[in-house]
């Protein structure tokens, strides 16, 4: 082993710092460092137009060209080792690929640079770096991982090292460069300016950083609120299953009453008919043998005969059943099937008031913040949605086309079918659509006898001018675009400006707001509200002048 150490040590000392080779040819320069003649030579001819040549270890100049001799000595110890048969390169050599930052000594397949020197703008192999860390001067050199892009630091104007930053331009810049064309700019050395943007830089990543571990909490917290969600929803889904369950078998358990007692009656009365029926027909009986004596007894043709045997004839008794039985005339158990019909209604009217208050229950379940008001019409399209208007809910002045989409005044009844959703007082009509969550549509109108509104699917359709008209009562939010002005519960204020001929209409309906905008160029805001909507809404309007329109359209 200490064999093969000596080895190694003699091989490092005999070869070559440029190609770190065994010397071929050695040749040893007036600063005692030794060479391959041929990377010896090339490593000066680059050097000749500088006029100035270096030893490539060192960096000691000369000035001529030094001659170079064969260094005897050193070629009879490079045979003697290569007669051991360890002259192989070590294993470990790391040689530069297409990718890597290749040393700029090195000749022939060069190793890969270890690092890069910002004053000397070459990169080095750990073999030709020594001299970096060995000699004093090259000890103030700028070391830095390497780079392929050290040219980037020699101004391309004046072949200088770019060493300051001029302020005024924000570019680094050369020193005949702050002489030049950025005399009088407020310049310092690129180093300061390091130091400063370096400052900034750790102030920046320490908000960062602050923003990371902010954002995290915020993570873990809303990771929080999903398992609370996912909880809440389980229990609420398994609570509510029990409880319709609980419903189901009420209603099963009622069922099977009324069957029971419905059976308990019929047989009771089928019991006393039946009773009725056969004493009827005993008496029947005996009526018809009392009969035949008496037809036997009129056959005879003896007077005395039949005059001694009538007077013993039984007296008639008045029949107890008289086929005069009184039949009510009942409905017999349509009456029952009618009030099971009756439950049946209410069921329905309970569940279907019931359950639009369970959807918006579920529907009020908002974790997060709504987001904010959009600023523009590009941000109020993101919700944009599409309204249809219900041809049920039409008076029966309203005419409706372009699918649904358009509404007319006319002078002439349509001949619509009767509906309970129709209006048949006030020339009114409502969307298909029920309206949740965020949503935006705009409405084109022709005519300024035009209500742009929203209202609750319960509002009356019949009735009283409070009851029913937009924004007179307490189910609907309506905007008079004749009078500009705005009502809700027969309240009315005036808006914040004209209303053009389109009107922008957005709703969030979980944060309860709800507003109107002008939109031409630009969207003008006419009145907002903020309240708390209790049920799902439809759009609505109201036209009450001749040839007056309105049109649903979904902006684009």
């Amino acid at each position: 082993m200490q064999d093969m150490e000596q080895s190694q040590v003699d091989r490092q000392s005999l070869s070559c710092s440029i190609c770190l080779e065994l010397l071929h040819d050695p040749v040893t320069t007036t600063c005692g460092h030794s060479f391959c003649m041929i990377c010896i030579k090339t490593h000066w001819d680059v050097e000749d137009q500088k006029q100035i040549h270096s030893c490539p270890q060192c960096r000691k100049t000369f000035i001529p060209r030094p001659v170079l001799n064969k260094n005897t000595i050193l070629a009879a110890l490079v045979e003697q080792l290569k007669k051991t048969g360890l002259q192989a390169a070590p294993a470990d050599h790391c040689y530069a690929g297409p990718e890597d930052v290749a040393c700029d000594v090195c000749t022939g397949r060069k190793l890969k640079a270890i690092k890069s020197c910002l004053v000397c703008l070459a990169s080095y192999c750990e073999k030709h770096l020594q001299p970096h860390y060995d000699s004093v001067t090259f000890k103030k050199h700028k070391l830095v991982e390497p780079s392929k892009n050290l040219q980037e630091n020699i101004c391309s104007r004046h072949n200088k090292v770019i060493d300051i930053f001029c302020h005024t331009d924000q570019k680094c810049i050369c020193y005949l460069c702050s002489m030049d064309e950025h005399k009088g700019h407020d310049t310092v050395s690129a180093a300061a300016e390091r130091t400063e943007r370096q400052r900034e830089l750790e102030e920046r990543r320490g908000n960062i950083q602050q923003m990371i571990q902010d954002q995290e909490k915020d993570v873990k917290l809303l990771q929080q609120e999903v398992e609370a969600i996912n909880r809440s929803a389980d229990k609420s889904v398994e609570d509510s299953k029990k409880i319709f369950t609980e419903l189901i078998r009420l209603i099963q358990k009622r069922s099977s009453d009324v069957k029971q007692q419905i059976r308990s009656q019929q047989e009771t009365e089928v019991s006393r008919v039946k009773d009725v029926q056969e004493k009827l027909e005993q008496e029947i009986t005996e009526l018809k043998r009392k009969d035949a004596e008496l037809e036997q007894l009129s056959h005879t043709e003896d007077h005395n005969q039949f005059l001694l045997n009538y007077p013993s004839l039984p007296a008639l008794s008045e029949s107890t059943h008289s086929s005069s039985i009184d039949i009510r005339p009942l409905r017999h158990f349509e009456d029952v099937t009618a009030a099971v019909s009756e439950l049946r209604k209410k069921l329905q009217d309970v569940l279907r008031d019931t359950w639009t208050n369970i959807s918006l229950m579920v529907t009020k379940v908002d974790v997060l913040l709504s987001e904010p008001e959009p600023k523009s019409r590009a941000g109020f399209l993101r919700y944009s949605c599409e309204i249809t208007m219900d041809p049920n809910t039409a008076n029966t002045h309203l005419v409706l086309s372009e699918g649904n989409k358009k509404v007319t005044w006319m002078v002439n009844n349509q001949s619509y079918s009767s509906h309970p959703d129709r209006f048949t007082d006030y020339f009114q009509v409502l969307s298909r659509e029920s309206l949740t969550g965020c949503c935006y549509w705009e409405v084109e109108r022709q005519g300024s006898c035009v209500y742009i509104a929203v209202a609750y699917k319960n509002i009356s359709r019949a009735g009283s001018w409070n009851e029913c008209i937009f924004g007179n009562n307490d189910k609907s939010w309506a905007l008079n675009c004749s009078n500009s002005t705005f009502g809700h519960n027969n309240i009315w204020t005036s808006v914040s400006g004209p209303v053009s001929s389109r009107v922008g209409v957005y709703l969030d309906h979980r944060a309860g707001i709800l507003s109107f905008y002008s939109v031409s160029e630009t969207m003008t805001l006419l009145h907002r509200v903020q309240t708390r909507f209790t049920q799902p809404l439809l759009a609505g309007v109201w036209i009450y002048y001749t040839r007056d329109s309105a049109e649903f359209f979904k902006p684009k």
